[in-house]
């Protein structure tokens, strides 16, 4: 059971996986490294999966530069936000319901402040250093600073996107819940981070934050909501890469940019360009 069943429906989840039972694992053997304000590994959610393997793979905290990703202080989102992407538990399933997820503490609060770039960063060197080793192969950076942001923010986190684009590891971020149309939230409005907004589920209407820097709407009833199924969408996407030997190169100079090309261009490119 599809844990968002209009927005599953809706972004043709649901669909692939009907599609693709027996081609693909729907995420084994990849980790989803979640960044965001800690999470309750307690939950049954994440304490216990449906799946052969256990759901949280590894957990740090780059706020205090321990293993420990408890909320403290104002923390609460990043409990929930891997659901979407992630969810193995009582019959009900994320986008990549077989995958792992590395869950990173990287600052106090999912509503955030430019000023938490250095915690942030330290989250992302944390996935730089150790994406080989726990098979992280995607991102979803979770915070917004709820500002207007027509511009990029210079901070520490700028680095450290480069790179994991290099790495051809995907990074992305929600735009943002405002209805802002100059601009949308950081880190969302960084280079080498794609920006994800929403549209309504069951119709293509877009709303929230807005701006030319959107790369991709995802329908859902709020834009960590739209990142999170994408990002589980990535893990789906890059397996059936891999699997096909299709050669994405011709659609970018990296593994990430050509997988935005990919999803930009057509909903079930696999199936049209190469069978799996």
């Amino acid at each position: 059971m599809p844990v968002e069943p209009v927005s599953f429906k809706h972004a043709g989840v649901t669909d692939a996986w009907v599609a693709y039972t027996g081609k693909l694992t729907f995420g084994k053997g990849q980790t989803l490294a979640l960044l965001d304000d800690g999470c309750k590994l307690a939950m049954p959610e994440w304490s216990q999966s449906d799946g052969a393997t256990p759901k949280v793979l590894v957990a740090y905290d780059s706020v205090d530069g321990d293993d420990d990703p408890k909320h403290e202080g104002r923390g609460y989102h990043g409990s929930t936000v891997g659901i979407p992407s992630s969810l193995n538990y009582k019959g009900k399933r994320g986008v990549a319901f077989n995958n792992q997820s590395a869950v990173v503490r990287a600052l106090e609060c999912c509503h955030c402040n430019v000023k938490d770039s250095k915690s942030l960063a330290a989250g992302l060197q944390w996935v730089i250093d150790n994406h080989a080793k726990y098979g992280i192969t995607a991102v979803n950076l979770a915070p917004v600073d709820d500002q207007e942001h027509a511009a990029p923010v210079p901070t520490e986190i700028d680095a450290k996107l480069k790179k994991l684009r290099e790495l051809g590891i995907w990074v992305s971020a929600p735009a943002g819940n405002h209805n802002f149309t100059k601009g949308i939230s950081w880190p969302a409005c960084q280079p080498h981070c794609f920006a994800i907004g929403a549209v309504r589920p069951g119709k293509d209407e877009v709303y929230f934050d807005r701006s030319a820097k959107i790369d991709l709407v995802v329908p859902a009833a709020a834009t960590s909501s739209s990142n999170a199924i994408l990002c589980g969408a990535v893990l789906l996407l890059r397996e059936a890469i891999d699997r096909s030997g299709y050669d994405w190169r011709k659609d970018g100079s990296n593994l990430p940019e050509a997988m935005m090309v990919i999803f930009q261009e057509q909903p079930y490119p696999y199936e049209i360009r190469r069978p799996i």
